[in-house]
């Protein structure tokens, strides 16, 4: 609550000037809002020789301010309110705020805007205040709502009531999206969080808007007005701030919601309110509508009824407070603020933060110490009434309210130490937009301390600097509000497209492909289509594509053009393997064929091109996709032709083909025509028959997407280059299997490194067990462990290490390759050995006596344990035989 102004009187010296003796004419004037109210009230003001009139808003005060100059000139008016005193020496005329209309400057003419805020239990004590007391010497003026005609009555006798019609009539239209208001519509919403969110969709889907709240200053609130009112933005998102006096060229308004935190709690809005509100919509002679948008529930029918027709239930009490207040000391003081209200209809409101800084202080010892008289008591009353514009909910208000009575009451006068400090701080234009708000509260403060100068030195001085800083803050506020909530490239080409037809809209297609409408960029020739940019999503999105698609008629063409007479690389597969790509866009799609190597292309369905144009990319397209498969499978059709006399091989190279260069059958070839598919570059393997060149990776990749295309599947995750393994339970087994990648236990072997491994372990073991080769872990890329598993699957047997006993000593014996079939087979065929391995022992001669000595044989060399630990060396000194 905003405190009485510097230099005002008593409330005694108030009703002495303002005494009703003096009055001649005391009047109300009564309507809803577009009634003219406030326009009479200044004629009616400028008419008189002096005049004072109060408002709700500071920004009010100011605006009124400016057009009572406008009129009289700068010297003869004066502006007084919390944070901003302009009073020339021969003023006569002055616009207020209600708490700051000085009562005891006598006047001819005295008028009270918004008078039924008399029913705000926050403020209402102040209004209730100047309905009693306030009177002009020749005409009192009460301006205000219907609702409170009955207090009027009673509170005032005498008093003469004007009702004033509404010059245009408030119809409900329902409810609609928030992208989808008419402009010139005004959003209202009951929460900064939601003003920024509800102006963040509207710039992304209308391209902007201005932002008013009531946290605002003056100047900021200026400027985004006149952002809305010169037709820079067609949306204005506010609060509920808008109800009083805002007057705006604003044809709809549309509540984002029907309540609002009042301060004490979470309540619906009041029909009247939502009146006030609504109200804003239709000014002068033009009539205006209201509804709701968004997530907010629809307005009750009778609310609607009662909107429309302006007829409210009427105001039952006035909220007021005593102001014929005893400065005895701090508790006759408090007790005279609590005296209960003289007369029925008058009740008290909530507890206003000036008492509740009174309270606090007076409980302070340092504080009552200080106060010893009536004339510190009024002082210390004066510092609690410094408005609370921070709102930080703690004690940094009390403890601001202490230090301003402790160096007035001591030093007379506040530091201007303490001043510079202050201003200092604030006096910073970066950070973001609750940063400047809360920097335009603090700063406030420091006006409002600035003005009294009673308070403070060189008054004149700390209010240009307050003011000055003020403006500063004011102007980077209005410039982050404008960079984040307006892009004006948007806003006006949605104006445009309001305004105009299709055919009249300006379109065009820039050497960089980038497609234009009025100038404002729209989105991108990809390849033959047009891809909106994401940024315009606008809700004429419509009718702006089919604008942007008249200067694609032209365009297109000469695309077709470029396209078949590009080189092969400027063609490439999509990542999928599905689609062909040129310039960045998709312009065709590949399909299975009747044979692999000779997959369909067909052209993706564009509205721009026409079948002549269709054929021509596909014939360009299939002669690209031909030379691509012939350059990476050439190996392949060398081969094939090489043998086409023969029809053996002729057949199995017609099966590659088929196949894309893995058959996976074991095939019985004689030796000779086997020699002769080697020499083509043919490998039959004991896995599958091949073409190693095959499985390198360009043509793999190849080899994947013409597989892939056959399926209809998307192209499987290929291993990367240089693989010789990959874990087997990946997916698509079936075209990995295809493209030579055999499965081998826990893994797949690269076909090639398989049928090697295969044909070097057998070759190894052809004699009998030997050691696993070293290395064969890194060599296959997998783990120790898993060797034996992999082998298995390649049906080479393995004898797993035998461990040692319990009486043997020495490493441990490795594991071994044991002898394959096919070795066993070859040594049944092979010729018997010699039946001794030493000298024959002669026959005994006969008549030999039985002494004689005999020969000493030759003694066998035993054989080694076939898996014991010197298994190995005995291998390489005694062969098996």
């Amino acid at each position: 609550m905003m405190g009485a102004s510097p230099g005002a009187g008593s409330p005694s010296a108030a009703r002495h000037a303002f005494h009703p003796a003096h009055a001649r004419r005391i009047r109300a004037v009564l309507g809803p809002t577009n009634t003219g109210k406030t326009h009479l009230a200044i004629e009616r003001l400028l008419a008189h020789s002096s005049g004072i009139i109060g408002f709700p808003l500071r920004l009010l005060a100011r605006e009124n301010y400016e057009r009572m100059v406008a009129v009289k000139g700068a010297g003869a008016v004066a502006l007084i309110t919390g944070e901003e005193k302009i009073v020339p020496p021969n003023a006569r005329w002055f616009s207020c705020t209600v708490e700051a209309m000085p009562l005891d400057q006598r006047a001819e003419f005295v008028a009270v805007d918004e008078i039924q805020l008399c029913a705000d239990p926050d403020r209402g004590h102040i209004f209730t205040d100047r309905l009693l007391h306030a009177r002009g010497m020749v005409e009192t003026m009460f301006l205000g709502a219907e609702t409170i005609r009955p207090l009027l009555r009673r509170l005032v006798p005498g008093i003469e009531i004007d009702t004033r019609p509404r010059l245009s009539s408030l119809t409900h239209l329902g409810a609609s999206k928030l992208t989808r208001l008419p402009p010139r519509s005004a959003i209202v919403a009951f929460s900064a969080t939601e003003v920024y969110a509800i102006a963040e969709l509207i710039r992304r889907r209308r391209g902007g808007c201005a932002v008013v709240m009531g946290q605002l200053s003056p100047r900021t609130r200026n400027a985004q007005v006149a952002l809305y009112q010169e037709r820079e933005v067609d949306y204005l998102v506010a609060t509920d701030a808008i109800g009083m006096g805002l007057n705006m060229d604003v044809n709809h308004v549309a509540f984002a919601g029907l309540s609002k935190f009042d301060g004490m709690r979470a309540r619906r809005l009041y029909p009247a309110e939502i009146a006030q509100i609504a109200g804003r919509a239709g000014r002068g002679m033009r009539d205006g509508t209201f509804g709701t948008a968004g997530t907010c529930p629809p307005l009750p029918e009778e609310v609607v009824e009662a909107v429309e027709t302006h007829r409210f239930d009427p105001i039952e009490r006035l909220f007021w407070r005593n102001s014929d207040l005893d400065f005895s000391n701090p508790e006759a003081l408090l007790a005279s603020l609590n005296r209960p209200p003289p007369t029925i209809g008058l009740t008290a409101g909530n507890e206003a933060t000036d008492v509740l800084t009174l309270g606090s202080l007076a409980a302070v010892p340092d504080i009552r110490a200080l106060v010893r008289s009536s004339r510190a008591t009024r002082l210390l009353w004066e510092t609690c009434q410094i408005p609370d514009f921070r709102k930080l909910g703690d004690e940094s208000h009390t403890r601001l309210c202490a230090r301003i009575f402790t160096h007035v009451i001591r030093d007379e006068h506040v530091p201007e130490a303490w001043m510079e400090s202050q201003i200092a701080g604030f006096n910073k234009t970066d950070g973001d937009i609750d940063s400047l708000m809360h920097r335009l509260s603090g700063i406030r403060v420091c006006a409002y301390i600035a003005a009294r100068r009673d308070w403070v030195r060189h008054a004149t001085q700390w209010q240009e600097r307050t003011r000055a800083v003020e403006d500063q803050l004011s102007d980077a506020l209005h410039e982050r509000l404008t960079a984040r909530f307006v892009d004006r490239r948007a806003a006006s080409l949605i104006r445009r497209l309001d305004e105009s037809a299709e055919e009249d809209l300006l379109s065009a297609v820039t050497a960089q492909g980038e497609v234009v409408v009025e100038g404002h960029p729209v989105g991108r020739v990809v390849g033959l289509d047009l891809v909106a940019d994401v940024a315009c999503a606008l809700p004429d999105q419509r009718l702006l594509l089919r604008a942007a698609r008249r200067a694609l008629r032209t365009e297109i063409p000469r695309r077709v053009q470029a396209l078949t007479q590009a080189p092969d690389d400027a063609f490439a597969f999509s990542a999928d393997g599905r689609f062909v790509e040129w310039d960045g866009g998709t312009v065709a799609r590949l399909r299975g064929g009747d044979h692999l190597l000779r997959p369909r292309i067909d052209v993706m369905d564009n509205s721009f091109l026409d079948g002549a144009q269709k054929e021509r990319i596909r014939a360009h397209l299939a002669q690209w996709l031909d030379r691509q498969v012939r350059g990476a499978m050439a190996p392949l059709f060398a081969a094939r032709a090489a043998v086409e006399a023969d029809p053996t091989l002729r057949g199995i190279l017609h099966r590659l083909e088929e196949q894309g260069g893995v058959v996976a059958d074991s095939l019985s070839v004689p030796p000779a025509q086997r020699a002769r598919l080697k020499a083509l570059g043919v490998r039959i393997g004991r896995h599958a028959v091949l073409m190693p060149s095959l499985l390198r990776p360009h043509a793999m990749h190849l080899r994947a997407i013409l597989l892939a295309a056959r399926a209809g599947r998307k192209l499987p995750d290929l291993p990367p280059a240089g693989a010789v393994s990959i874990p087997a339970d990946g997916p698509h087994d079936a075209i990995l299997a295809q493209l030579g990648w055999i499965a081998a236990g826990p893994v797949r072997l690269r076909l090639d490194i398989a049928e090697k491994l295969s044909g070097e372990l057998r070759w190894r073991a052809r004699n009998g067990p030997v050691p696993l080769p070293d290395g064969l872990p890194s060599r296959l890329g997998v783990r120790p462990e898993m060797v034996a598993a992999i082998l298995k699957a390649l049906e080479i047997p393995v004898r797993a290490a035998r461990p040692l006993g319990a009486s043997e000593y020495g490493p441990a014996a490795p594991a071994m390759l044991a002898v394959t079939q096919d070795a066993r087979r070859r040594q049944r065929h092979r010729a018997p050995n010699p039946p001794t391995e030493g000298p024959a022992r002669p026959s005994k001669p006969k008549g030999q006596a039985s002494g004689t000595i005999r020969p000493i044989p030759a003694v066998r060399a035993p054989r080694p344990i076939p898996d014991g630990p010197f298994a190995a060396l005995a291998a390489l000194k005694y062969p098996r035989r």
